[in-house]
């Protein structure tokens, strides 16, 4: 059975990814942004685990298996999708990770806070 466990496995084999939290629950992060996480909205399933990818992607694999791959309302303008891990394998989850990981890595860092003038 995969649980987040196994997705921290997977993810923090990648290179420069680390645990984390976002909203308050557990994460992995590149380069301080997220790549996945326990849905923190409680609108997702329970055992669902988000994954940041970019909008077509995540089109493509909401139609060719939304028994596995689903969105809540409150996900829809957010760049990922939700994943009920009771339905994939460790083989789709190392390449739905991966695509996060290219998706994510391809993402401008952000701009740090200017500090404040004193």
């Amino acid at each position: 059975m995969i649980t987040f466990d196994t997705v921290q496995e997977i993810g923090l084999s990648m290179p420069g990814v680390e645990k984390g939290l976002a909203y308050g629950v557990p994460a992995l992060k590149v380069r301080g942004q997220l790549l996945a996480c326990v849905p923190a909205n409680p609108s997702a399933e329970p055992g669902s685990l988000l994954v940041r990818v970019d909008f077509d992607d995540r089109a493509e694999l909401l139609a060719g298996d939304p028994d596995v791959y689903y969105l809540t309302d409150h996900y829809v303008n957010y760049a990922g999708v939700l994943v009920r891990l009771s339905r994939v394998d460790r083989g789709t989850l190392r390449d739905l990770l991966g695509m996060a990981y290219k998706f994510v890595i391809r993402q401008p860092k952000r701009a740090s806070r200017k500090p404040k003038r004193r």
